[in-house]
């Protein structure tokens, strides 16, 4: 009997995406403690950029990925609670999504909802699980909480607002265009702040009646931290969350305190599921918020094949919403 082949999406070496290369090797079988699935759509993230790039380092030659969603079809010795034909999705590591099929320690997968389509978990998975963290952990986002989101129109940012404004908040977002502006309102956004050269203080100011937002979320790095912080309240909160628009520069003490006596918060979504409880608690309340149709939004979506247009798009910005392989 012949080998069923297993198609990947394997990094050979840091940079860029030529560095990224379609291969086939052979179908793995489940060692204990762990299932393999069939997966039926993969979740692109920066932090997959980040690996590739070297800023987040990974043993080469590696497969990139850290979400999707798929069906069992095999199950090793010692795993209980699943069955052949269960539909299942995951976040986090083991980095290694890029695959038509792959193996996952039994403890990561979480069982899907029939009401819950591939698309939409793998859409979501991940940057729902690191809404969870932002909105509940790093800030308890609540009724009346202003909130600055950055990049509204992104993947991250349509399940971030329409989570936080299922809360209550009154979110700011910001968008690259007009047309992405549109996108973020559509999501919910009280007011969105368009343009990449806007000043981001004067319209946050104006916004806030000169106070700022109680809570900022910035994933855009770059010099736009210190927009972000002179953008919040005094006392107010800004969490760092990724540097898509480049590294971010060394930061005197003096941007958050005394005068404004900010908390700056640099959370990590791998650390924070990294823990088992956690993992699976903010999974728990991440597919109730699914259920009820809070979910990131699927943008864009490419054959497996075509990995790194994925991320060259991604990178570039010229995506919304949330961005899938399939296989």
């Amino acid at each position: 009997m012949k080998t069923p082949k297993n198609y990947i999406v394997r990094m050979t070496g840091t940079g860029g995406v030529e560095h990224l290369e379609t291969v086939c090797v052979p179908d793995e079988a489940p060692a204990p403690g762990t299932v393999r699935i069939r997966q039926a759509a993969i979740g692109v993230n920066f932090i997959d950029i980040y690996h590739r790039t070297g800023l987040y380092p990974l043993s080469l030659p590696a497969v990139l990925g850290v979400e999707g969603a798929g069906v069992i079809d095999a199950i090793g010795e010692g795993v209980t609670g699943f069955v052949d034909g269960d539909r299942v999705t995951y976040a986090g590591a083991p980095v290694g999504a890029y695959a038509a099929s792959r193996i996952l320690p039994g403890i990561r997968l979480i069982k899907l909802p029939d009401s819950i389509e591939f698309r939409t978990a793998a859409a979501s998975m991940l940057k729902g699980l690191t809404a969870h963290m932002l909105l509940t952990r790093t800030y308890p986002v609540q009724a009346g909480t202003r909130l600055l989101i950055h990049g509204a129109a992104g993947g991250l940012g349509s399940i971030l607002v329409r989570w936080a404004k299922h809360l209550g908040a009154e979110i700011i977002g910001t968008a690259g265009s007009e047309a992405k502006a549109k996108i973020a309102r559509g999501y919910g956004a009280d007011h969105v702040i368009v343009g990449r050269d806007v000043d981001l203080v004067s319209e946050v100011g104006e916004l806030t009646d000169g106070v700022g937002v109680d809570y900022t979320i910035d994933g855009i790095g770059g010099q736009m931290l210190l927009k972000s912080l002179a953008s919040t309240r005094r006392f107010g909160t800004v969490a760092s969350i990724g540097q898509a628009a480049g590294p971010i520069p060394p930061l005197p003490v003096e941007a958050i305190g005394p005068v404004r006596s900010l908390t700056l918060a640099r959370p990590s979504v791998m650390g924070y599921i990294a823990d088992e409880p956690t993992y699976l608690q903010a999974c728990e309340a991440l597919l109730d918020m699914l259920s009820q149709g809070i979910s990131a939004e699927t943008g864009h979506e490419y054959p497996l094949t075509d990995a790194a247009q994925a991320q060259s798009d991604l990178e570039s910005g010229c995506t919304t919403g949330s961005v899938l392989l399939i296989p």
